[in-house]
């Protein structure tokens, strides 16, 4: 049987040829060294050819403000093809963007000019009014910035437009490269770096692959600027092989083979020494151990990796004799181990946010959301936080005594923070991780109170995507302590006020919109209208009237409308079953209650 299909097959598959469907795209790779630009050429002596001399008339204003001949490069590939600008720092590429725009023609200005006005329309749109002085000079001319101190929305508008041509250059960080498909006609690497560090192989190669867009060009252009000091670690960089890639299980220990062996006891996947061993053999990190592991065996590892857990109060070990001679080591998990487990933390943190949460309990301050809020700020953002100690104490002083009281259960002072703003010198030992945690928790506090990023973005000094940052994680975190305490009997007084937060992380507006906001298709503007309309609650909206809606709410679909009132509904009829359960429980009798056992005796 078997021969007949394998007969079948050869006879009437018919071979594709997929170079027909996907046509390629020549990458031409570029040096560029004062005004002289060389081909990468494997061929010659040492690595590139001479191709050309840049013809561009640079005033003696120009040649000073763009040493790198930027606006010679860009103009002759925009506004008709689009051009990528790598710069090695955020900062780096909005200053490029306006260079570049001060000396681009005004031709420029009216290519897409309608379809430019509407990028900022909505950018305007999205930031309730506000938009970065930056892009409003850069927009016009088809140029933008692009990293990560732009909001999601920022980005998405910005990488629509760039889409669609309507932007002809972004000038932006090494991260686009990675993670957005932006292709260009020409992308051009402003030095070969990224930040302070050397650019690696793999890095190069990502971002030059941004160059060339299948199916509506047939070439791609790369141009990377360098000085003549880099010249030779350039040329070992466009010769050298890709890096090779190798496993971090190990390297990233709480958040690689701890977790790892946590969730594979925890799934009952592997409970014992011996399954969990054989389990790691079979990883990358296995594959790979005679290249990776020099002073200790793997077996090694598996065993401190879990005496390190067992250490933790996170696994149980159980030692069973099978005979004389065998023993084997069963492991399972404990409670704070599946606290852990479900609430997906950070090993790195578990014990920390275990004592955080226990030393909480014994003076928790309820009259404001920053205790709370404290508790649910991520601890990973810690170590990236740098206060401005004058924002800080003048933040400080603007709280109410209750919500003073909290940073001082912290251990952080009045006196300690107005130290730190005038310069003086600190005697007393202030933990610095509680001081970062709480500076950003002040920030979180502040956007719940405002809802508005653009206002904490300058009320803190602080990019405005990185405040989204902030408050995603936030979110996130909060819903993961929720599921950590929920796991912990103790923790039980956390668990109703971390849902009310997680919610407000989640959807930081007023209070009143988030009902409405937990609807299919409700966003932030659309539910100040239904708001205002007077659609106020989730019972409003279940028993709204699709048609009614329609005419109601501007640019609001029938398709939308009844797709509004069909997920309330659902949300509605989701809410009252719960509220069953919970009824039907609490009528339930308890198992444990005296007599109970012995009534159900009798009836048998």
């Amino acid at each position: 049987m078997l021969k007949t299909y394998k007969s079948f097959f050869k006879q009437n598959i018919i071979p594709v040829n997929l170079d027909q469907y996907v046509p390629k795209v020549e990458l031409k790779e570029y040096l560029k060294i004062n005004d002289t630009i060389y081909e990468i050429d494997s061929k010659a002596e040492n690595g590139m050819t001479f191709s050309r001399l840049l013809n561009f008339k640079y005033s003696d204003t120009l040649k000073k403000m763009d040493p790198d001949h930027l606006v010679a490069l860009v103009t002759e590939v925009i506004p008709n093809y689009s051009c990528l600008v790598f710069c090695p720092s955020k900062k780096n590429c909005e200053n490029v963007a306006e260079m570049i725009c001060k000396f681009l023609s005004k031709e420029y200005l009216k290519h897409k000019e309608k379809e430019k006005c509407e990028v900022i329309k909505n950018l305007k749109n999205n930031g309730n009014g506000n938009l970065c002085p930056v892009l409003k000079r850069t927009i016009p001319f088809g140029v933008a910035y692009h990293h990560s101190g732009l909001t999601s929305d920022e980005r998405k508008l910005l990488e629509e437009a760039y889409s669609t041509g309507v932007l002809c250059l972004f000038t932006c960080t090494s991260t686009l490269a990675a993670g957005v498909n932006l292709p260009a006609r020409r992308v051009i690497l402003r030095a070969p770096y990224v930040a302070k560090e050397f650019l690696k192989r793999n890095q190069y190669k990502q971002m030059i692959g941004r160059a060339g867009r299948a199916g509506i060009d047939t070439i791609g252009e790369s141009i990377l600027i360098l000085q003549e000091k880099d010249k030779q670690q350039v040329l070992e960089l466009i010769t050298r092989p890709l890096e090779n890639c190798y496993s971090h299980l190990v390297q990233e220990f709480t958040k690689g083979i701890q977790t790892l062996f946590l969730s594979l006891i925890g799934l009952k996947i592997a409970t014992n020494l011996d399954d969990i061993y054989h389990f790691m053999n079979g990883t990358f990190f296995g594959v790979q151990q005679k290249i990776l592991l020099k002073e200790k065996s793997l077996w090694e590892i598996t065993v401190e990796s879990l005496r390190y857990l067992t250490e933790k109060g996170l696994l149980q070990k159980d030692t069973i004799c099978k005979s004389e001679e065998e023993v084997q080591h069963n492991f399972h998990i404990t409670k704070l181990g599946r606290a852990s487990f479900k609430g997906t933390i950070d090993l790195a943190y578990c014990d920390i946010l275990y004592r955080d949460l226990k030393k909480g309990l014994e003076g928790l301050v309820l009259e404001s959301l920053l205790h709370l809020i404290y508790l649910t700020t991520p601890y990973d953002l810690i170590s990236q936080c740098n206060p401005d100690w004058m924002i800080y104490f003048r933040q400080f002083s603007q709280l109410s005594p209750a919500e003073q009281n909290v940073a001082a259960i912290l251990g952080v002072s009045e006196s300690f923070l107005g130290k730190k703003a005038s310069g003086q010198a600190i005697r007393k030992k202030v933990d610095k991780d509680v001081v970062n945690r709480l500076y950003l928790s002040f920030v979180l506090y502040t956007l719940l109170k405002e809802t508005n990023i653009w206002t904490v973005s300058e009320k803190f000094n602080m990019p405005r995507g990185y405040i989204q940052n902030l408050l995603t994680g936030a979110a996130s975190f909060s819903s993961c302590v929720l599921h950590f305490c929920e796991e912990l009997e103790e923790f039980w007084v956390y668990r109703a006020l971390l849902v009310e937060l997680t919610k407000k992380l989640t959807y930081c507006v007023k209070a009143e919109l988030i009902p409405l906001m937990e609807v299919t298709g409700v966003l932030e503007g659309r539910a100040k209208q239904l708001y205002s309309a007077g659609y106020k609650s989730l019972m409003h909206l279940a028993n709204a009237n699709p048609e009614v809606l329609v005419r109601t709410i501007d640019h609001l679909s029938r398709r939308q409308a009844k797709q509004i009132v069909a997920s309330a509904k659902m949300l509605l009829h989701e809410k009252a079953e719960a509220l069953q359960e919970e009824v039907e429980e609490l009528l339930r009798l308890p198992s444990d209650f005296p007599g109970a056992v012995a009534s159900s005796t009798d009836k048998a």
